[in-house]
């Protein structure tokens, strides 16, 4: 019995070899996949490490966004969509927007749409008529990894 195990070890030497050398040619691929995820890890961080600096705010930034608009759709969009209601000066065009956003809330913006709310007719007691005035609100969709507080104290 003992010589048949020599002989079963002897022969499990012999056919190892080449089962290692089979198996270490894998490996070899498999360490070049990894070392293409670190590179790719790399240029993440360099990216992380960009920050972005965003100038203070003048003057100008307070007369073309007035204020943030807070219903229960806008806050639904802050919180699903990444995305900020608020109300800006009627002249104020999508790069003033943009600028004046990102230097008051140190925000970067993705995508402004800018909607003009019409002034409407309402009744004062059913025999006079009066208005609610209209006026011009921005949604601004922030960057991916963005976000800002509305309610700062």
């Amino acid at each position: 019995m003992a010589d048949e195990k020599k002989e079963a070890v002897a022969e499990e030497v012999k056919a190892a070899p080449v089962k290692k050398a089979a198996k270490a040619a894998a490996p070899k691929k498999a360490e070049v996949k990894a070392d293409a995820k670190p590179a790719a890890k790399k240029a993440d961080d360099k990216a992380e490490a960009k920050k972005v600096v965003f100038a203070d705010p003048i003057e100008h930034d307070y007369e073309v966004i007035l204020n943030p608009i807070i219903t229960e759709k806008s806050m639904a969009l802050i919180q699903n969509e990444n995305k900020v209601t608020i109300k800006v000066a009627a002249s104020a065009n999508k790069l003033e927007i943009k600028e004046s956003f990102q230097r008051l809330y140190k925000a970067a913006v993705a995508d402004i749409k800018i909607i003009n709310k019409l002034p409407k007719e309402k009744s004062r007691g059913g025999r006079y008529k009066g208005f609610v005035s209209g006026y011009k609100k921005a949604i601004v969709t922030l960057t991916k990894g963005t976000a800002i507080d509305l309610f700062k104290e």
